[in-house]
């Protein structure tokens, strides 16, 4: 069994009259990568930066190697928690240098040499020799590949990445994960991931988290979920993924949801997926399902649920 890197238990986060996180819980192994799957706007982004400590929550706790960083009460800020960053946009500070960019997180902490640890992230990445250029002499790529060397520079104990290849091209979508597995094999990194593309996430991570409006559906390893998912909603996330053969696409069945994903400041009673469940019966209305473990180490949200 591996060690425990990361704990979140019951996080809850309200944004004046928006719930974006509702009693989340997840855990982060060493030497995984965990990815989240959902629809934009179902607490994915919320959930990564409270555990980033770019947002307090309301209730619940967050531990980090073992200590509580976040609660009602306690709040550790970003620079003492050893997150690694990854950010869609890059987030890149386009009035300094490459090397002052991934050095940033570096003078937060006790380094001896900052400029050969600079140096020696960007030769993992593929930059070296570029560290006195500036982001916006990169392509989209080479600037991920700098986001990536500033989120290892600070020896992180496990990296967060928040869709870190949606705004880059398939062919370099594939350059950059084959690049974060490498360094995942190289360095024994651990990964917190998300990605809208379902094939990406097949394809990196170890086990999935599947969120619905702020809540927990469904948590399982990444072949058990693709294999048997027994959510509702994961049911008719994964039927949407296109298979290569024409044949088999032609007779499957797609499940098609009814309805638009309701609003986080007005969530219905009970389990929030009711108004578009094609399960759902009178309970799921009034009910709100536990996150419970139905098979070994598959968990789902669901009373309609196979061994709920």
């Amino acid at each position: 069994m591996k060690d425990f890197l990361l704990s979140c238990d019951g996080v809850s986060k309200t944004f004046q009259d928006t719930i974006a996180l509702n009693k989340a819980s997840i855990d982060l192994y060493s030497g995984e990568i965990l990815a989240i799957l959902g629809p934009s706007g179902c607490g994915k982004s919320t959930l990564l930066r409270a555990i980033a400590g770019f947002e307090y929550i309301d209730e619940g706790t967050i531990t980090i190697n073992p200590k509580v960083v976040s609660s009602k009460d306690i709040f550790i800020p970003p620079e003492k928690r050893k997150v690694g960053m990854v950010f869609q946009d890059y987030a890149l500070f386009p009035h300094l240098t490459v090397g002052s960019n991934v050095g940033f997180g570096i003078d937060l902490h006790s380094v001896t040499d900052k400029k050969a640890l600079v140096l020696e992230m960007l030769k993992l990445v593929d930059l070296q020799g570029m560290d006195d250029r500036y982001p916006h002499e990169f392509s989209g790529g080479q600037r991920q590949r700098i986001g990536i060397a500033r989120a290892l520079a600070v020896n992180p104990s496990f990296i967060v990445c928040d869709e870190p290849v949606s705004a880059l091209d398939v062919s370099i979508q594939a350059q950059v994960i084959n690049l974060m597995e490498d360094l995942q094999e190289q360095f024994d990194l651990t990964y917190l991931f998300i990605a809208h593309d379902l094939s990406v996430v097949r394809h990196i991570s170890d086990r999935i988290v599947v969120m619905y409006l702020g809540h927990i559906m469904e948590i399982a390893d990444r072949v058990e979920l693709y294999d048997n998912p027994l959510h509702p909603y994961t049911q008719a996330l994964l039927s949407a993924i296109p298979i290569p053969d024409p044949v088999i696409e032609a007779k499957r069945d797609r499940i098609v949801l009814e309805g638009d994903v309701p609003s986080p400041s007005d969530p219905p009673a009970g389990c929030v997926f009711h108004t578009r469940c094609p399960i759902a019966v009178d309970d799921c209305k009034m009910e709100v399902p536990e996150l419970k473990e139905v098979k070994p180490d598959h968990w789902v949200a669901c009373i309609k649920a196979e061994g709920y």
